[in-house]
């Protein structure tokens, strides 16, 4: 779609709101809470930012876009060169972060600027009548974006602030995780820092019950890439794959059209099967059950030869 940018404003810790309507209909299509939309960038990069209004509302979709300085370039893209009355290419929302129906609670744990999903959310959950708790982890109130909104549509007793540089809001992040009923969900979205946090304090948890969002793929230091191969199961060819390469731009190379958007093991959209193999997983978007027969083939590698059900 191609929208209008409606209104341009900022928002503490170099963020800036981007409200963004069509020019035409007075209606865009529907979102579940927790759900994001594509950027396309001139460039043809694309990026994605998650939708942080009112399901409810479709007159217009708002994001929220934080100043990555030493970033891919798209967030510095936005805030260098967007302002009102601008058309930018979006996609419709897509989600695989959203609200789970089995819930009994809901304990939604956001930092910095992972509060866009997790404000999603809550509003849908206060609209409902839905048991939850967010939680808002910032470094000060004064970089923290979006509390005023948080304010204006969130019951305050649903609502638990903790910055850094206030001792008295402070709190352990897995003793909160560890005091949940048994039929609570737990749904988290943050920096690599905060995830990684999260992911230890979220370790006894059953899976079903652990939802996240991750702006980018948890890093190892000390994991090296190893050339393998890919084997086609519609053709039989055999691609190889350098230590240097995706496999992604393995198969475009060979003209095998995937989808991508992130290109970065974040947003599943070039998710695919595999028949036989060890791959090695390097995503943030596949479960445990999902690796055993799916491939991020953007940024996960192999050991030996993978067959992919393309």
């Amino acid at each position: 779609m191609k929208l209008t940018v409606a209104r341009v404003s900022g928002q503490p810790g170099g963020v800036r709101i981007f409200e963004l309507r069509h020019p035409r209909r007075p209606a865009l299509p529907a979102f579940e809470a927790g759900a994001h939309v594509d950027i396309h960038l001139p460039d043809g990069r694309v990026r994605q930012y998650s939708l942080f209004g009112d399901a409810r509302d479709r007159s217009h979709y708002a994001i929220a876009v934080k100043r990555e300085v030493d970033g891919r370039g798209g967030s510095n893209w936005l805030h260098d060169h967007v302002a009102a009355g601008q058309e930018l290419p979006v996609s419709a929302p897509r989600s695989h972060f959203g609200l789970s129906s089995e819930a009994g609670s809901h304990l939604l744990l956001a930092g910095g600027i992972g509060i866009t999903p997790m404000l999603a959310m809550a509003r849908v959950l206060a609209a409902c009548g839905g048991d939850f708790a967010l939680h808002y982890f910032a470094r000060s109130r004064s970089l923290a974006p979006l509390l005023q909104e948080i304010a204006e549509c969130l019951p305050a007793q649903r609502v638990h602030l903790h910055f850094d540089d206030e001792p008295s809001t402070r709190v352990d992040i897995a003793a909160v995780a560890a005091s949940q009923p048994g039929d609570a969900h737990l749904y988290y979205c943050g920096p690599p820092g905060f995830m990684g946090a999260l992911r230890t304090a979220a370790a006894d948890w059953p899976e079903e019950r652990v939802h996240f969002e991750a702006f980018q793929p948890a890093y190892d230091e000390n994991f090296v890439p190893e050339p393998f191969s890919v084997k086609l199961r519609s053709t039989g060819q055999v691609l190889d794959v350098p230590a240097d390469a995706s496999v992604l731009a393995v198969l475009r190379a060979a003209g095998v059209q995937v989808f991508a958007s992130c290109e970065n093991g974040v947003c599943g959209s070039c998710e695919c099967g595999y028949l036989a193999g060890e791959p090695v997983h390097l995503d943030a978007v596949l479960s445990s059950a999902a690796r055993a027969s799916r491939f991020i083939p953007c940024i996960s590698r192999a050991n030996g030869q993978l067959t992919l059900d393309l």
